[in-house]
């Protein structure tokens, strides 16, 4: 599917399927309210599919995009780029946090080489999806063309439509690239309107006068660009990432198959903030799996109403938050498929 034609097919919750998991909520065998933020949960996937009670998210995959940044040169980062391609290795071979993670909750990993710079070879779960090797460096000029930003964003979609054709049931989002989250805090900032400062966190753990730099890089690109929020193409063409602007794909083609998707840390929300600006009602298909440590997941959470399942201080991106959170999604889920209700227990209620 084109971009077009996936905005086309996204559409706003159901409210009868919300309305009735409401209803069966109330029947359950359990104080009404008891569940907490479970029982809400429950209602959007309602709202979502469509129907009462929801199909159960599983299968699950995690889609791992990986990228690098031209950004990357302005000494962002402590670590250097080949890391990259090192960690996609680590990724096919199943030797990342993720793996494991997606073992202990048994969601698939797909490994997709959107933007690395350094070629890859390949293995049963590595997609080529290569648009570029790398971004530009944002504080020069735009990070990519807009015929870039729309072919990493179509690469998105189109993973997300394999994987739903393939039978997954929930898409998880999942990141790899060295620099990124430089590139994270300038969409943020373009998209929820917050300053370069309040965007910006530490990534993989900079030092306070990095810190600082970081900010000023974010801050100058977001100067040069003036990137205007109501063209979120522009936004990730300027200072976006070919992994940011996939995932943002990815989000828009779960939100049109009417499939949830758990989204991870500040690289995934902040492509969830694009895919919104393309498509308000995608939100209606986001699960904030977790709360990054890194400052602009909060802002961006924030700005999409959107409250996470978890809070755990964790910033490794990859996909590992959201893969922690899929059994919560799943059982969320289960809850209106296997609870009985009072009359069908013969429990008395109140």
């Amino acid at each position: 599917m084109t971009l077009e034609t996936t905005l086309a097919a996204i559409r706003p919750a159901d409210d009868e399927a919300m309305t009735a998991a409401r209803e069966l909520q109330a029947r359950l065998t359990k104080p009404a309210g008891s569940l907490g933020a479970l029982e809400e949960l429950s209602v959007r996937l309602a709202g979502l599919a469509g129907v009462c009670p929801p199909p159960l998210p599983e299968p699950a995959t995690v889609a791992v995009f990986a990228g690098d940044h031209g950004v990357h040169a302005q000494g962002v980062s402590p670590w250097p780029q080949e890391v990259t391609a090192q960690m996609v290795a680590n990724f096919v071979a199943g030797g990342a946090v993720v793996n494991a993670f997606a073992r202990q909750t048994g969601a698939d990993v797909m490994v997709v080489d959107v933007g690395v710079a350094i070629p890859l070879h390949g293995g049963p779960n590595l997609l080529d999806a290569n648009v570029r090797r790398g971004t530009r460096d944002m504080t020069i000029g735009p990070a990519l063309t807009r015929e870039e930003a729309r072919a990493a964003v179509e690469v998105g979609i189109r993973v997300a439509g394999a994987l739903v054709d393939q039978g997954a049931k929930a898409l998880l989002t999942g990141d790899m690239g060295i620099a990124n989250t430089t590139p994270a805090a300038a969409l943020i900032a373009a998209f929820t309107g917050v300053s370069a400062d309040v965007a910006t966190g530490r990534g993989t753990g900079i030092d306070d006068a990095t810190l600082t730099h970081k900010i000023s890089v974010v801050a100058s690109a977001l100067e040069r660009h003036r990137p205007d929020p109501a063209d979120p193409l522009g936004v990730l063409a300027a200072v976006g990432g070919l992994e940011h602007a996939a995932l943002t794909g990815f989000i828009l083609g779960a939100a049109a198959r009417r499939v949830p998707v758990i989204v991870d840390g500040v690289i995934a929300t902040s492509a969830a903030v694009a895919a919104a600006a393309f498509a308000s009602d995608a939100v209606a298909a986001m699960v904030a799996g977790h709360r990054s440590a890194e400052p602009g997941a909060s802002v961006a959470l924030a700005h999409l109403g959107l409250e996470p399942l978890l809070d755990l201080g964790m910033r490794l991106g990859e996909g590992s938050g959201a893969v922690l959170a899929l059994p919560v999604v799943q059982a969320a889920v289960r809850v209106l498929h296997e609870v009985a209700t009072f009359d069908s227990a013969g429990v008395s209620e109140k």
